[in-house]
This record gives C-alpha cells, sequence and structure tokens, in this order.
C-alpha cells in the first residue's frame, strides 16, 4: 500500500472517531450504553479483558500481555485478578495504589508501558471511549455536570454510577459562559495520550531540592494574578499537573519510593477518597489508577519507616520476579535482538537457549524435594516431564519460597553480553559457546557480584555448556538418523514384529530360514533402555506400543514410529548409538573420502533446511560434536 495512502486512511479515521455535542446528547448515547461512564480501574480491566483470555491448566493467561512479557503468567494472573478486577467492581481495592516490586530489569516498566499503550489503543475503539468536557483541562467526567441532588435519578436511569465533583475551572464556566444551565455544556470525545498529555500521567523524581509539588498538582499563572485578581481564581491557576493530567486513566510514579515525603503525601486523599489538594481551592476530584514501582531493598527500607504507614495501608504490593521459564527467558533474548540493527547476524539454534539456562538456573532456589536438582527443577518449571515427579510436585516446589525469581542474573546483563559477541567486527554468526564465553568474560566486570556468586554463576555457566553439550549431540543425532530413514523404519518394523510376538506369547519366523524364534529380548531391550524403560516396565510399555497401533488401525491410519514420542527417542537414540562411530569418523576426519563426503553434505544440507543452521553454523556444529565424541 502506498504510504500516502495509509496516511489518508489514518486521517479518515481519525475523523470518523471524533464526536462533538450537547451534554443531552451525551446522555443520549450512555442511555444505548453506559460504558463510556465507567472508572478508570473498569477501563483498564476492560481494556486487558478486550484482547482475551484463555484458561491454561486451572490457571488464566491473558492475551494483552504476551508480546512482551515473557514467563510471568502467574504473577500476571495475580495483578489482574486481584487488583484490576476487582477494583473494576468498585471493591476498596481501587482505594489503594498498586506497587509493582521486584528485582531490577524485571519487567515493571514494561508492564506500566504496556497498559500505557493499550489504553491509548483501547480509548480509539466504541467499547473503549472516553468522552469529556470540551475545554477542561482535566478532561473530567460531563455526568459530574448534574448536581447532587439529582444523581439517584440519572443513576437510576442510566444504570451507572456518578462520583466526584466539577473541578474548579468548569465550576466557574459553568457560571459564567453557561449560566448554570448544564445543557447548554458542549462535550467531546477524547483519546486517551501520554504524548498530548491526556489521561495519563508520569511522574519521576528528582532533586527534592529542586522538584516542586506543582510537577503533580499544577501551579498559580502569575502572569494572570494582575488580570484576574486573585490566587483562588481558576482562571489565574494552570491545572496542568501530571495528577490533573491523569484523570480519567493512568498515573504512573517512577521509582516511588525515591520520591520525597511531600509528594507521597498527596496521594493519601486521592486514593481514599478520590481527590487531591491543590492551590487555593477545595479538594479536586480525580478517577485515575496509580501504578508505582520500586525494587525489593527500597521497599524494605520504606517498610521499616514507621512513618510511613499510613501509606504503606494505602497500598496493594504485586511482586513482580525474574521469569524461571527457559523457553519464555528465550523469547525475552529473541525480543530485544529482534528490536536491534543486529538482526543480519546468524544466531544458532539453541545458542539463545543456552543462556537462558544459565539465567534461570542463577534465579531458582535449591529445593528440599529429594532427588531433585535445580536442572531437574529448572526442567519441570518449563514444563518438561522429569521421571519419578508429578504436576503435585511442581505445585509445591512453586510454593516453596514466596522469594524465588526475586534474585539472580537480569536478563538486562545477559542482552548485554549477547550484544557483546554480536558486535564483534566481521561476525556472521554466534553460536551457544559464543555467548557462555561472553558472559564468563562479563563476571569479571560485573561489579556488584560477590566473590561467592561469581563462582556460583561460573558453576551454572558449565551446567548450561553440558546442556548445549546434549542438545548439539541430539541435533547432530537426528540429522544422521534422518539421513538414515530407511534403518531407522527397518529397526522399528523389527521392534514391533518382536514386542506384538512377546505380548502376544508367540514365535517370530525368520523370513530367510523360515524358522520360528522367539522374540529377540536382547534387541528390544537395547532399544527400550534407551529412554530408561526398566526390565521392571517394559511389559507395560510395550502392550502400551501395541494399544496406540490398535488405536491407529482402527482409524484407517498407518503407525510410524514418530507417532510416540518416547518410541521415537528410543529408535533415535538407538540408531545414533550405531552409528557413533561413523558420525566420530565422518565429522573429525580432514580428508573424508567420497562416500564420507556425501553424508556430511546430507548432513549439513538437513541442518539447514529443517533446523535453521547456516552452512558455517552446521559445520561448525559437525566439528564440535565431533570433538565431544572424540573425548
Amino acid at each position: 500500500m502506498n504510504i500516502f495512502d495509509r496516511l489518508a486512511e489514518y486521517r479518515a479515521e481519525n475523523n470518523r472517531l471524533a464526536w462533538n455535542g450537547t451534554f443531552r446528547e451525551y446522555i443520549e448515547i450512555l442511555k444505548k450504553d453506559p460504558t463510556p461512564a465507567m472508572t478508570a480501574h473498569a477501563r483498564v480491566y476492560k481494556m486487558i479483558e478486550s484482547f482475551g483470555v484463555e484458561e491454561v491448566g486451572g490457571h488464566k493467561r491473558y492475551k494483552f500481555f504476551e508480546q512482551e512479557i515473557f514467563g510471568l503468567d502467574r504473577a500476571l494472573e495475580k495483578l489482574v485478578e486481584e487488583y484490576f478486577h476487582s477494583s473494576a467492581r468498585r471493591l476498596d481495592v481501587r482505594k489503594r495504589i498498586l506497587l509493582l516490586m521486584g528485582p531490577v530489569s524485571g519487567g515493571k516498566s514494561t508492564l506500566v508501558t504496556l497498559l500505557k499503550r493499550g489504553l491509548e489503543k483501547f480509548s480509539r475503539t466504541d467499547q473503549g471511549a472516553v468522552y469529556a468536557i470540551e475545554g477542561c483541562p482535566m478532561h473530567e467526567d460531563p455526568l459530574h455536570l448534574i448536581p447532587h441532588e439529582l444523581r439517584p435519578e440519572f443513576e437510576k436511569e442510566l444504570g451507572v454510577r456518578i462520583e466526584g465533583n466539577l473541578c474548579p475551572s468548569c465550576q466557574m464556566r459553568l457560571r459564567t459562559e453557561f449560566d448554570g444551565d448544564i445543557e447548554k455544556v458542549r462535550v467531546e470525545r477524547v483519546f486517551i495520550s501520554e504524548e498530548n498529555r491526556i489521561g495519563i500521567g508520569t511522574f519521576s523524581p528528582s532533586d527534592p531540592k529542586s522538584q516542586d509539588i506543582a510537577d503533580l498538582t499544577g501551579s498559580i499563572d502569575f502572569s494572570t494574578i494582575t488580570e484576574y485578581g486573585s490566587e483562588s481564581d481558576p482562571r489565574a491557576y494552570r491545572f496542568d499537573g501530571e495528577l490533573n493530567k491523569a484523570n480519567r486513566g493512568l498515573m504512573e510514579f517512577q521509582e516511588m519510593l525515591k520520591c520525597d515525603e511531600k509528594f507521597l503525601w498527596n496521594l493519601l486523599s486521592l486514593t481514599q477518597e478520590g481527590n487531591f489538594k491543590a492551590g487555593r481551592f477545595a479538594l479536586i476530584s480525580a478517577d485515575e489508577l496509580i501504578v508505582a514501582h520500586t525494587n525489593e531493598s527500597e521497599y524494605k527500607s520504606f517498610i521499616a519507616n514507621k512513618k510511613n504507614e499510613a501509606l504503606q495501608s494505602r497500598m496493594i504490593v504485586m511482586p513482580i520476579p525474574y521469569n524461571l521459564k527457559v523457553s519464555e527467558e528465550e523469547k525475552i533474548y529473541a525480543k530485544l535482538i529482534e528490536q536491534s540493527d543486529m538482526r543480519h547476524i546468524h544466531i544458532a539454534p539453541h545458542a539463545l537457549r543456552t543462556a537462558a539456562i544459565f539465567s534461570v538456573l542463577t534465579r531458582l532456589k535449591e529445593t528440599k524435594k529429594q532427588g531433585m536438582d535445580l536442572v531437574k527443577k529448572m526442567r519441570m518449571y518449563d514444563g518438561e516431564e522429569v521421571e519419578g515427579y508429578k504436576e503435585a510436585d511442581l505445585k509445591e516446589m512453586q510454593h516453596e519460597f514466596l522469594e524465588e525469581g526475586m534474585s539472580g542474573v537480569d536478563p538486562r546483563y545477559v542482552i548485554n553480553r549477547i550484544s557483546s559477541a554480536l558486535i564483534k567486527q566481521n561476525v556472521e554468526s554466534i553460536n551457544a559457546l559464543d555467548i557462555l564465553r561472553a558472559i564468563k568474560d562479563g563476571l569479571d566486570q560485573h561489579a556488584s557480584i560477590t566473590k561467592e556468586e561469581r563462582e556460583r554463576y561460573l558453576n551454572f555457566i558449565s551446567v548450561a555448556r553440558k546442556e548445549y553439550d546434549e542438545l548439539a549431540k541430539k541435533e547432530v543425532q537426528k540429522a544422521f538418523v534422518y539421513s538414515f530413514e530407511e534403518s531407522a523404519k527397518t529397526l522399528f518394523d523389527n521392534y514391533l514384529d518382536n514386542i506384538e510376538a512377546f505380548c502376544n506369547w508367540a514365535k517370530i519366523r525368520d523370513p530367510l530360514t523360515d524358522e520360528e524364534l522367539d522374540p529377540d529380548e536382547r534387541l528390544m531391550r537395547s532399544i527400550e533402555e534407551q529412554i530408561g524403560v526398566s526390565e521392571n516396565a517394559k511389559k507395560a510399555f510395550r502392550e502400551e506400543i501395541l494399544i496406540r497401533i490398535s488405536a491407529y488401525s482402527r482409524k484407517g491410519r498407518k503407525f510410524e514410529y514418530h507417532h510416540h514420542d518416547r518410541l521415537r527417542e528410543a529408535i533415535e537414540k538407538k540408531l545414533f548409538a550405531d552409528l557413533k562411530d561413523i558420525v566420530k569418523i565422518t565429522t573429525s576426519t580432514k580428508t573424508p573420502d567420497a562416500n564420507q563426503l556425501k553424508r556430511m553434505n546430507e548432513v549439513i544440507k538437513r541442518l539447514i533446511e529443517e533446523h535453521g543452521y547456516t552452512g558455517a553454523s552446521a559445520n561448525d556444529l559437525l566439528r564440535y560434536v565431533g570433538s565431544l565424541l572424540n573425548r
């Protein structure tokens, strides 16, 4: 599409969404649909809900967050249900400041930015439409025009709740411009916008000596004092503080607990009563969701100070820990790299996963559960099955440490180290070893970690390297096995013949000699042992395979070895074990013969076409796996 056509389309859409009318016309809109009169808290909840909600394993997953925030499903479910949903229903939770507390680079700022961007988009939809008194500096709800005595009748008629009073500016305009006739007041549709300071306010602490409370509540316009003669005249006041502009939407307090106390006390009245004090006016109503964020150490210092008890009681603290799922951590790195100008450098498969394994290991705590080490725990957290442990064990571990995920290596450090590997000159691709090397080199420059932590982290780098070694061998194993697909099918058919005879107490007929033989126990066990099927469990495993074959047969489908994950893994491992010597020779010989060269080219082609490697990274992988097998 032509970009100028797209711009014209955008302008046309803005014109379509724009609305301006009388107060009476606005009331007619509410009679048809009262949602524009919802509170700021309800607006945020409806916005999150509008993107869709999924039920996964008894837990809710909100799609609104899934493109930007990874691995925090449980924390986000708690946040939405316990704060946003409750406050949307006008429960007392809405009279609390939402404080996101967690380690650095844990996603707190990203979460708030996401809410702000979401509100901006939602206000441009029919269900998220926001209407305000035209010309009001606080873009306030037109229903505030209705006198308190008449509000019960309007509430009953429209099916809405009316809370709050007109701001001083609108009170004066109603008297002077409209002679008290609210029907003459104009109403317009507004679009929440951080850039235009509509419905979003952001306050960031700076030097307390120079920062003024006016940044929050607005200030006197001294240039107009002589014209209007009084500091209590609304026309001589700028209602441009962050609390004024955040009305109808969201107010973000960045690093809230770094703020001077005089800024925080303004929030006591705002959270509890929905109003704040500014200039020489009566309390000013404001409908806004207040979100703040801080780190754990500052929060502990804050609650240790008895002077902060009043403010503390008006907070809902939501822990935002680091992600503890390897697959989700991998997505964080992929997203950050995709946003850079280094997308042209090839990152070999499993490279980011290896970095993610290291990161997650540093954040996990040793469990007391017998036989469970950190690697097994990491796998279970990532949704993998670990033999001997069940779903109940996973839930028990997840509730064992409340502070798990609140410490460890942050994603920012790891992405910095990945960046250092990417930025090297003349590098066309990087692999897992390049990234682990960069992470290790960075530990020496990491000023905030202790000697003990450094030793722990070096150990986790070794564990991540071992995990990568297994992934690399499996990758080559798959490529080689696929190159010998006929061998895999032959082995599979042979195994099926034998287990069928075993389960039916029958003999196998030799295709060459035609003699009847007992099932080949050695062959069956050599395959089953590849995936840890014990002697006691072999009969159940074999019967399970036959049941699966029968189920496929009833549906008129042929059962293949890759239709059963564990059997596929067993066949591949068995075949690879038999091929190991061929792999060793093929990958390590400096002058391969024609046959070896053909095999190498087949494997490299498979790695490129089906596993996402480039020619260079596939060759690097084969050389590395060859060196592992030759050790």
